[in-house]
């Protein structure tokens, strides 16, 4: 990570919603922090896991994002993933589609750990898949 700048997480998320293809999608986000990231690679972040949640939510998924004490997550109200899927979601090359090419969810764990940050997958609050991104320092 060699360009850490001071990043508005409300309004990157945002932003990167507006940069991926959400057909009829909606979207919600509910966080107020500033923190320290590599914005290109979060951005990155970010837009892997909306389009992870719209490929296998369906085009009228809904997501949101939400803050944590140390992070923050993104949620949808998609299928979810099966349980004993849940460790292999991450793996370089997994993927559950025949199009797919399994790489998404591999780089946001690569980005994730590059900072220095955690990210598990678990259940939505709404019965689809839930992304927690933590160990997050809020920016001074």
């Amino acid at each position: 990570m060699d360009d850490i700048e001071t990043v508005d997480l409300g309004t990157l998320t945002e932003n990167c919603w507006n940069n991926v293809a959400t057909g009829e999608a909606t979207f919600s986000v509910d966080i107020d922090r500033t923190i320290r990231s590599d914005q290109s690679r979060l951005q990155q972040l970010l837009e892997n896991l909306y389009r992870n949640a719209i490929e296998h939510g369906g085009d009228d998924v809904a997501v949101s994002v939400g803050a944590l004490p140390d992070g923050f997550y993104i949620e949808d109200d998609g299928p979810g993933i099966p349980v004993d899927e849940l460790e292999d979601v991450f793996d370089a090359g997994y993927s559950t589609t025949e199009d797919g090419t399994g790489f998404g969810l591999s780089i946001v764990q690569q980005i994730a750990d590059a900072h220095g940050w955690d990210i598990r997958v678990t259940d939505g609050s709404d019965g689809g898949a839930r992304f927690e991104v933590t160990g997050i320092k809020v920016a001074e």
